[in-house]
């Protein structure tokens, strides 16, 4: 997969010269795999009708969508048809109308439109990993987040840890008729489509038909902000026979229609765009502008009663300002059994210092014993090349969380060998304000060596955190003062 992003990103290059900026280039390249993949696996785009109006009269007009009648033109024939395919597909009824909707062409030279169109189809994508497109779609992400391009890590949750996160949720649909699997921010469809495989595995060939049914339009959810990750998320789905309901829409922001999942599975956008104001909402009890406490808020509401989670957060969000207030309230009306602080580098190279978690909870029952495993204190930053995120870092944390999803099972502080695993009662963490960035127990041998043994990214990453929670304090204070103020004037 590697030698083939490095040709398609080296392509990529190519068309910059041409005006085709990479996020143009990624977007034309998810539908022209796409259009392979389909063909790869069978499925009929031949014969697609679209509408266009032509001197004040609309006529309708046939066009053969298919891979290979695509492959066969070539010059301003080929320019011309491609458009003509992306309109009549984001004209069809479903989830292609909804894949393509708005999708035009970047190409305005045939020849490179023909030169990409001659490095896909010399590669069989289906026969190299069921997600085969999302891996080369996040690899040019990966080369676009080494130079510095913004905003390109919003997509990107690492397979290992989607995958370990699943095992332990085990998101089973068997368990009853009306089960659903949510990820409220989806990106790529990750969570979603790990999810399916993890099922897959579990039944095998043997899937009864009514199950398979359920699974392919009333099981998987998502939501998205941005439209080209949902794109993703939906062609992905589509090309495992799924076609799951995923909006384009702000999950904090936006009202939500009333829908409770059984499992949500999430890793929300990190930073602080677009979180300088707390969103009204009548379900959210802690009124605030931090978008992780929020998006953890969030995910409460649409649990069913007795539904599990499974949610990244970064550091900072678990000691913001009013991160005590939130999570009071979640030890309250969940059980928060589970907290895994993951190492540091795991989401290199997007956001390489910033410091993170995954918590787990289960709605409608109270914490009782929040049990922690420490995967980052003392442990070697994880790197791309010399040190890449491996199934075995996960492998001590997936013993000792155990086979009960929802953190029942019976847990000794003697499964983790190097002293990794330990509880703590709900009178130690009010003791601690409810912040669980404080259940700590190793002691962290770098810190003795100052901090020149962080790296730089860390540091930095360190400094932004407390000058957020700084200006979020700040922030408080002068509304507590308005509010003094208009007091006194009424």
């Amino acid at each position: 997969m590697s030698d083939v992003v490095q040709k398609l990103w080296g392509f990529c290059h190519t068309l910059r010269h041409e005006g085709i900026d990479y996020g143009d280039y990624i977007e034309q390249l998810t539908y022209l795999l796409f259009l392979k993949m389909a063909d790869e696996r069978g499925i009929d785009l031949s014969e697609k009708k679209f509408k266009i109006e032509k001197k004040g009269r609309v006529e309708e007009i046939e066009v053969d969508c298919s891979w290979p009648t695509l492959v066969g033109k070539s010059g301003t024939s080929l320019r011309d048809h491609y458009s003509d395919v992306l309109r009549a597909l984001g004209q069809q009824r479903g989830i292609l109308g909804d894949i393509f909707a708005g999708a035009q062409s970047r190409f305005n030279e045939p020849v490179s439109l023909k030169k990409l169109l001659g490095l896909i189809d010399e590669t069989e994508w289906t026969s190299l990993d069921v997600d085969v497109k999302a891996a080369a779609f996040e690899g040019l992400l990966e080369k676009a987040a080494s130079e510095g391009k913004k905003g390109a890590g919003q997509y990107f949750t690492p397979r290992i840890l989607i995958q370990s996160l699943v095992r332990c949720m085990k998101p089973d649909p068997r368990a009853h008729k009306e089960f659903t699997v949510c990820d409220p921010a989806c990106g790529t469809g990750g969570f979603l489509v790990c999810a399916y495989e993890w099922l897959i595995e579990q039944t095998g060939a043997a899937m009864p038909r009514e199950l398979a049914k359920r699974l392919k339009s009333e099981t998987y959810f998502g939501q998205d902000l941005v439209e080209r990750p949902r794109r993703l998320a939906l062609m992905n789905m589509y090309l495992h026979g799924l076609e799951p309901h995923i909006e384009r829409k702000d999950s904090i922001y936006q009202i939500q229609d009333g829908r409770h999942f059984d499992v949500v599975m999430t890793n929300p956008p990190f930073g602080t765009k677009g979180a300088n104001q707390a969103p009204t909402r009548d379900d959210f009890t802690v009124e605030t502008s931090n978008k992780q406490l929020n998006f953890i808020q969030h995910v409460m509401t649409i649990l069913k009663p007795g539904g599990r989670a499974a949610v990244v957060v970064p550091d900072n969000c678990l000691f913001a300002d009013q991160a005590g207030e939130v999570f009071k309230i979640l030890t309250e009306d969940c059980n928060l059994h589970t907290v895994l602080r993951l190492p540091n580098g795991t989401f290199v190279p997007y956001s390489p210092g910033t410091k993170t978690n995954v918590i787990f909870l289960t709605k409608g029952y109270p914490t009782e014993t929040v049990w922690v495993y420490d995967s980052r204190t003392n442990v070697p930053h994880i790197t791309k090349k010399d040190r890449p995120l491996a199934p075995n870092q996960f492998a001590e944390f997936e013993s000792c969380y155990g086979s009960d999803p929802n953190g029942r099972a019976k847990r000794k502080v003697a499964d983790s060998k190097e002293n990794r695993w330990r509880s703590f009662s709900m009178a130690e963490i009010k003791e601690r304000d409810f912040k669980i960035d404080n259940l700590k127990w190793l002691k962290d041998e770098s810190l003795d060596d100052g901090d020149d043994s962080m790296e730089p990214e860390e540091l930095v990453t360190d400094a932004i955190a407390e000058l957020e929670a700084a200006v979020e304090g700040l922030n408080a204070v002068v509304a507590a003062l308005e509010n003094g103020n208009a007091k006194a004037k009424a």
